[in-house]
């Protein structure tokens, strides 16, 4: 038996830049319909009956054979054909060729990963602002599963311990479900926002753009984006702070009850109870990275922004973007001209001189770039260059000699004579200087001793506050407010340099604070801050 070695690793895809790739697109594409039916054969006339289904006109059965015959050969692997004996009825029949042909793993795999392809190509993606608020019920669903799991139990329910576990198991299955859901709605809301912001992009840097059909939409985009932007802010805050809420035993419970019950599905093969184990220990893990995943999508570190943070300012930065681009567009169809227009105008200019005396002399009226007034030849040099042709590969030793006028002698050079000048004294400049930055720093030092707080207190405290303390105050005031999202009572933030700290919290109810300067007054609810120096820091 003569052994037939593996086809090249990506053989399978031959058929997709082969001369008669339609038909064969449309031939696997019908196998793979077929083995979503769980119809796992096919015989040449189910296949012809299956592309006469399609739409795309009937296949004579021969043409069929032989796509067939070609899928299944050695050579690109896609198709694996076997001996069809179930309808032999006469000893005639055993002499036909009869053959049944299935789907092989690199055929099958091969056509999924061109269907995404072509589903890839064919997606904008989207913002979907539905999937965050739906991540947000999962994750209250969550916590609820788990707060149920840890209630007490019922007065007299010991002794049903066949009921317990039946509760136990619904629990278990509703958090695997609710983690299942969670980890598709994170990925495709992930996977839609980087492809919507990609073809954003390629709008903006008109990549493939009907120009007609951006100005049709860019009204519709723009409004989209800001809408999206304010749902991500409101919800994000919103599911970072259920995040938040969940402990790393908990996160740990859930991804090895998940774990646990997704090594049961495991194909059958008798492993060993340490196999199952490390099965289970695997997938545990790979939960984890899920979970961390979405955490690292939704809430922010001092050493990293989110990627919600990074999208919305992503999206944010592409509505001025989008702008732009219309602005562009209109300057554009209005018949302003631009660079380009011109450099292209000059281009057909260039085309369309005799010969290149003319296109020289345009290239310096266009560009400017004439002889140096002072560099002047006399008539006789120019007359003897026009005699001799010399072209630009001549070596300079065989060149004609040139002639320079007499005045460059006279206004080509000139050497200054007497003393040089003497250097300037800059120490009073540096002494100025290094006064006004010391002035500076002990100002800015004393505005900082000014708000310094031992301890949490009210910002109605600093009755009145000069014009330098008040403008550092309201800095930090403002960094502070900023964090402080819907379900958020505390934050804590730093100046630039890190020499201050301050904390702020949330008084609810509070009467109004008012804050005097020499400028005015700044009314607005009271809050609770604690403004302390951070390590070393010298004020």
């Amino acid at each position: 038996m003569t052994e037939v070695s593996d086809p090249p690793a990506y053989a399978p895809f031959s058929y997709a830049t082969a001369p008669n790739a339609e038909l064969y697109r449309r031939v696997m594409h019908a196998f793979v319909r077929a083995k979503e039916r769980f119809t796992v054969h096919l015989r040449p006339e189910d296949v012809g009956s299956a592309l006469q289904d399609d739409g795309g006109g009937t296949v004579p059965v021969d043409v069929v054979t032989s796509a067939l015959d070609q899928l299944a050969s050695p050579g690109w692997g896609n198709l694996v054909a076997f001996p069809d004996s179930s309808r032999v009825t006469a000893i005639e029949d055993f002499y036909r060729r009869r053959m049944l042909y299935q789907l092989s793993r690199a055929g099958e795999a091969a056509e999924r990963a061109l269907r995404v392809y072509d589903e890839s190509l064919g997606s904008r993606g989207a913002l979907q602002a539905v999937a965050l608020e739906d991540i947000a019920i999962l994750l209250r669903s969550l916590r609820r599963s788990l707060a149920e799991d840890d209630a007490p139990a019922v007065p007299g329910a010991e002794d049903r311990d066949e009921d317990r576990g039946a509760r136990d198991g619904v629990d278990e299955a509703r958090i695997h479900q609710d983690l299942r859901s969670l980890r598709d709605r994170f990925t495709e809301l992930a996977d839609n926002a980087v492809v919507f912001m990609g073809s954003v992009q390629r709008s903006i840097d008109l990549q493939d753009a009907d120009l007609d059909a951006f100005l049709a939409y860019k009204e519709r985009l723009i409004e989209y984006l800001e809408r999206f932007i304010a749902d991500l802010v409101t919800r994000s805050a919103q599911i970072s702070a259920i995040l938040s809420e969940f402990t790393a035993a908990e996160v740990q419970h859930m991804c090895t009850i998940a774990a646990r019950r997704e090594s049961l599905d495991a194909a059958p093969g008798q492993p060993t109870d340490e196999e199952a184990g490390e099965r289970v220990r695997d997938l545990t893990h790979t939960w984890l990275r899920r979970w961390q995943g979405l955490s690292d999508w939704f809430v922010s570190t001092p050493s990293r922004d989110s990627e919600a943070k990074l999208l919305r300012a992503r999206a944010r930065s592409a509505v001025p973007s989008l702008l732009a681009v219309v602005a562009a567009l209109h300057e554009r169809h209005s018949g302003r001209s631009d660079r380009s227009a011109d450099f292209l105008t000059l281009a057909s200019w260039f085309a369309s001189m005799p010969d290149d005396g003319a296109r020289h002399r345009l290239w310096r009226t266009a560009f400017g770039l004439t002889s140096a007034r002072h560099l002047t030849t006399t008539a006789e040099t120019e007359d003897a260059w026009e005699r001799a042709r010399v072209g630009p590969s001549t070596p300079w030793a065989q060149a004609p000699g040139l002639q320079v006028s007499p005045q460059l002698r006279k206004t080509g050079s000139y050497e200054r004579r007497g003393r040089q000048n003497r250097v300037t004294d800059r120490s009073n400049a540096k002494a100025v200087l290094a006064a006004r930055a010391r002035a500076e720093s002990e100002q800015t030092a004393a505005a900082r001793r000014r708000i310094l707080t031992d301890g949490p207190v009210r910002v109605s405290t600093f009755a009145r506050l000069d014009p330098e303390a008040f403008r550092l105050f309201l800095a930090l005031l403002g960094d502070g407010l900023s964090l402080l999202h819907p379900g958020r009572d505390a934050a804590e933030v730093h100046t630039s340099d890190g020499g201050l700290r301050l904390v702020i919290t949330r008084i609810p109810d509070a009467p109004p604070a008012r804050l005097r300067t020499e400028h005015g007054s700044l009314t607005g609810p009271d809050h609770q801050v604690d403004i302390s120096l951070v390590g070393t820091a010298q004020v």
